[in-house]
C-alpha cells in the first residue's frame, strides 16, 4: 500500500490516481479515502490527479495513540502535499475534512494550494457556545462518544441512517450504503475516532476562514442532520474573503445518487474555472 512515513514515525496511507492538476480528498470522521472512490474516479477521469489520504487513526493509517487533534492532521496534510511536491493543487473537505482543510490553510497558508472546496463541513465551529447558539449541544457530543465507546458496530450502523437521509419520508434506502458506512466506522481506531470527536465538534476554526486567500466553494445540504447549514456553511462563506456558497435543497450530510452526481458536477465545473 502506499503510504508515507510522517515526521512522528507513524504511517499515513493515500490514493494516488491520474493525472494532472492535483486534487486532494479529505474525508469525513470515521470514515476513509474509500469514501470518496466514486467522485474520485470522476474527477481522475476528467483529466486530474486525485489524491485522497486516510487520515490518522482512520482506516489504513497508524492508529496513533496521540497526535488526534486538529493541528495534528492539518500538518500531516501538509507533509503528505510537500512529500508528493503537490502544487496548483485543489483541496477537498468533506465534514470532518473541511475542517482539516481550513485548519490547513490557515496554518500552512495556501502556497501549494490554488483553490479549495468545503462540502457539508463543520467549521467555523460546531459546539453550541454563547457566541454561537446555533450550535449543537456539547451533550450531542458527549452522546456519541458513549455510542462509540460503548458499542461503536452498532452506533455506526445507526448513525448512517441520518447521515444519508434515510430517515426521511419517502428515502430510497440503500442498505449497501448502510453497511458500507459500517464497515469503514469500523476500520478506525477506537481511541483515534473518540479523540476526533473533540476535534471536529470542539475546534473553532474562525481564525483560519479568516486568513483563507483562495477562491472557496462552499457546499451543504440544506437538510443536513449531521452538520446543520446554519451552524456552519452560512457562517463560513461570510468569513471567507472569495467564498461562494451552494446549497443542494433537500441533501442530506453524506451525498448519494441525484445528490452525489450534482456535486460531482459543481466540483468538475469549479476545477476548470
Amino acid at each position: 500500500m502506499p503510504t508515507i512515513t510522517l515526521s512522528d514515525g507513524s504511517q499515513k496511507f493515500y490514493k494516488d490516481w491520474g493525472t494532472g492538476r492535483p486534487v486532494v480528498l479529505s474525508h469525513g470522521w470515521p470514515l476513509n479515502a474509500d469514501a470518496w472512490d466514486g467522485l474520485a474516479v470522476a474527477v481522475a477521469e476528467a483529466g486530474y490527479r486525485v489524491v485522497a489520504h486516510d487520515r490518522r487513526g482512520h482506516g489504513r493509517s497508524e492508529q496513533t495513540w496521540d497526535g488526534n487533534h486538529m493541528d495534528r492532521y492539518a500538518d500531516d496534510l501538509a507533509e503528505l502535499m510537500e512529500r508528493l511536491d503537490l502544487t496548483e493543487a485543489v483541496l477537498v473537505g468533506h465534514s470532518t475534512g473541511g475542517g482539516e482543510v481550513a485548519r490547513y490553510l490557515g496554518r500552512h497558508g495556501s502556497d501549494r494550494v490554488r483553490k479549495a472546496v468545503l462540502l457539508g463541513a463543520v467549521p467555523p465551529l460546531m459546539l453550541r457556545t454563547e457566541d454561537n447558539p446555533e450550535g449543537t449541544p456539547i451533550e450531542a457530543f458527549d452522546g456519541i462518544r458513549a455510542g462509540v465507546a460503548t458499542d461503536r458496530s452498532q452506533f455506526y450502523y445507526d448513525l448512517s441512517e441520518a447521515f444519508f437521509g434515510f430517515n426521511r419520508p419517502g428515502a430510497e434506502v440503500s442498505e449497501g450504503k448502510r453497511r458500507e458506512f459500517w464497515l469503514q466506522g469500523m476500520q478506525a481506531g477506537l481511541k483515534g475516532a473518540l479523540d476526533c470527536v473533540e476535534a471536529f465538534s470542539e475546534t473553532d476554526f474562525t481564525e483560519d476562514l479568516k486568513k483563507i486567500d483562495i477562491p472557496v466553494l462552499v457546499a451543504h445540504g440544506d437538510d443536513d442532520q449531521i452538520v446543520p447549514i446554519a451552524a456552519s456553511a452560512e457562517k463560513s462563506v461570510e468569513l471567507l474573503s472569495q467564498g461562494v456558497l451552494k446549497v443542494y435543497p433537500g441533501a442530506p450530510h453524506g451525498l448519494v445518487g441525484a445528490y452525489e452526481a450534482a456535486f460531482t458536477k459543481d466540483l468538475l465545473e469549479f476545477l476548470g474555472a
